[in-house]
């Protein structure tokens, strides 16, 4: 079974979440043939592409109770649809500026029943509120995101780690990431053993602040 991928590495999830997990895959089948929004290749490897890789952010850090994520370019709903699942306590907002794709995680959180997720057909430079963390899958160079997101992230810490943004990525991002000195690269492949998460990290960098 798929959803085994997903409870090998994280085995403390209640009935109702694995109940969740595994209407993933039927979810996401049926809308992908409406609305094309998982490449025809990576929707059959689902579980391992989009949602584990997604949870790779809760190997880096738990979400308190009542703590705001920002999801940016959410896309097909990842990594937000993932961690709203695995933190119902928390209040996932998910945005993206293409609507059919938002479309798209409006019927999979409405087939789920997960009532700690919004989302908003918009830029991000449009959302109201600010947040404690901002997580995203590789929508753009890390600059470009900084750039984005200014902000949106809340100056209190409510965490032992810093507010700030957690970037999915992969491959080599020393050019990228050369500007910014407080910046932590997670390898996933410490988490997961599985080959599709060799290159594959999670990039946090805290919020700074003039003063």
């Amino acid at each position: 079974m798929k959803t085994e991928l997903i409870f090998k590495y994280f085995t403390t999830l209640s009935n109702e979440q694995k109940e969740q997990f595994y209407k993933l895959e039927s979810l996401y089948h049926d809308w992908n043939q409406k609305i094309n929004v998982v490449s025809r290749k990576d929707i059959d490897e689902l579980y391992l592409r989009h949602v584990l890789h997604s949870l790779g952010i809760a190997k880096i850090q738990i979400f308190n109770e009542g703590a705001e994520v920002l999801d940016v370019g959410t896309g097909g709903g990842f990594p937000g649809i993932p961690l709203a699942i695995l933190f119902p306590n928390v209040k996932f907002t998910l945005v993206d500026a293409i609507g059919k794709k938002i479309k798209v995680v409006d019927e999979v959180v409405e087939g789920l029943q997960l009532e700690n997720v919004k989302t908003y057909h918009s830029r991000v430079e449009d959302i109201p509120g600010q947040f404690d963390f901002i997580v995203s899958r590789a929508v753009a160079a890390m600059p470009t995101f900084v750039h984005w997101t200014k902000g949106k992230i809340k100056k209190d810490s409510a965490h032992q780690r810093k507010n700030g943004i957690l970037y999915l990525k992969g491959g080599d991002l020393d050019e990228e990431l050369k500007d910014y000195s407080t910046i932590q690269v997670f390898e996933l492949n410490e988490y997961f053993e599985e080959d599709f998460f060799e290159t594959k990290k999670v990039v946090y960098l805290p919020q700074k602040f003039k003063g």
